[in-house]
């Protein structure tokens, strides 16, 4: 069948002009990639025990999270600025050429993807479980997980594994965190043995907890149920800690230059005002939501000195169980800051002009303010002439 007969864009026309490329270098945060899942893990019993979809088609898909441009949000419903894109692959083991695409709350997703992937009670559990995810800011695995897990849709471990760009960019990081680690679990040998560190870190950002990790579940004295949940935990923060460091020198350059924005003229007064004012508001925010972030990594990393300086594993098993609590906060805070970094970069690429129009420069802050939970004044266009 035709993209037009569904109505949708062709390859070129959405944004993602090579899904290959999509797979080898999104973020884990921006993309759930269901097709390298299949391709890894279709052959194992927990796979098809607990899939994320019902429908195949939906299940061997490319989820995009996707920020509205001011004529999408005209013809959408969302209640907010992010929306999720399903990219349907033409071929999956040749994602280059292309794929099709549908945007949840675009008038009539629902029925396109009834004909797509046929209409019946499983659908009707697939879009329920789409709606979950379009509540969310990004597709972070910890965070998705943890959100439909509280939405009683419960999905297998595999599903919600780090894309391969993320764990290349946080092997150095883990190696550093975890060598107190390697000691206390495997000796002053095991400490001054790169490729032990290798091992560990290469298990941790796995899926998998097999036999590598032994010892630092025996040092947790945890059951093996309870010490897989209590890695996902763990990854999770280390997960977060890697981002943060990634996004703090990002989020300053874009407060610098949210600061140096020139607004072009002629421009309304009343547009000068909100831009200024949002500027100092924004900061603001951003201070609010690093101090949030900090208490937070705060507490893994008492419990991790507890565990590494003082030999005491009970407060860090402790905190393992408990962490999923921690991640719906934490994640939409990160995803939020995520967004201004990536998005102005975006906007404004290193060595352009920091200059707007009003309006323009009104959308963008605004957005900013929304997403850090900001009243974000009112909509573009909407002040008194």
């Amino acid at each position: 069948m035709s993209n037009a007969s569904y109505g949708f864009p062709t390859p070129s026309s959405y944004g993602v002009r090579n899904l290959g490329n999509l797979e080898a270098t999104a973020s884990t945060a921006r993309v759930l990639n269901l097709v390298s899942v299949a391709r890894d893990w279709s052959d194992t019993p927990e796979y098809s025990a607990q899939p994320f979809f019902r429908s195949r088609i939906l299940n061997t898909a490319l989820f995009v999270k996707h920020r509205l441009r001011r004529d999408e949000a005209y013809v959408l419903t969302c209640e907010n600025q992010i929306t999720t894109k399903i990219i349907l692959p033409l071929h999956r083991e040749q994602l280059e050429l292309g794929g099709q695409s549908v945007m949840l709350d675009h008038p009539g997703w629902r029925e396109t993807l009834a004909e797509v992937c046929g209409e019946g009670s499983d659908l009707k559990h697939d879009v329920n479980t789409l709606r979950i995810m379009n509540k969310l800011p990004s597709f972070d695995p910890f965070l998705l997980r943890e959100h439909l897990s509280r939405h009683k849709v419960e999905v297998a471990a595999c599903y919600f594994a780090i894309s391969p760009a993320d764990v290349e960019r946080m092997r150095a990081f883990v190696g550093a965190e975890v060598t107190e680690l390697i000691t206390l679990a495997f000796g002053d040998v095991g400490a001054s043995d790169p490729e032990q560190t290798t091992r560990l870190v290469s298990a941790l950002l796995s899926t998998r907890i097999d036999s590598k990790l032994e010892p630092l579940r025996l040092t947790f004295g945890m059951t093996p149920s309870a010490f897989s949940e209590g890695v996902f935990s763990w990854k999770g923060f280390l997960y977060y800690k890697w981002s943060m460091e990634d996004l703090r020198p990002r989020i300053r350059d874009t407060l610098v230059e949210l600061g140096e924005l020139k607004l072009h003229r002629p421009c309304e007064p009343d547009s000068v005002t909100y831009v200024n004012e949002a500027r100092v508001r924004i900061r603001r925010a951003v201070g609010r939501a690093y101090s949030a972030v900090n208490r937070a990594m705060g507490v893994y990393d008492d419990a991790f000195r507890d565990l590494t300086v003082n030999g005491n594993p009970k407060a860090f098993r402790e905190f393992l169980i408990s962490a999923p609590d921690m991640f719906l906060a934490l994640g939409e805070t990160m995803g939020a800051l995520s967004h201004i970094a990536s998005f102005w970069r975006f906007r404004f690429p290193e060595g352009a002009r920091i200059e707007a129009s009003g309006e323009e420069a009104h959308e963008i802050l605004r957005d900013f303010e929304i997403g850090l939970g900001e009243r974000g004044g009112p909509a573009a266009g909407s002040f008194a002439a």
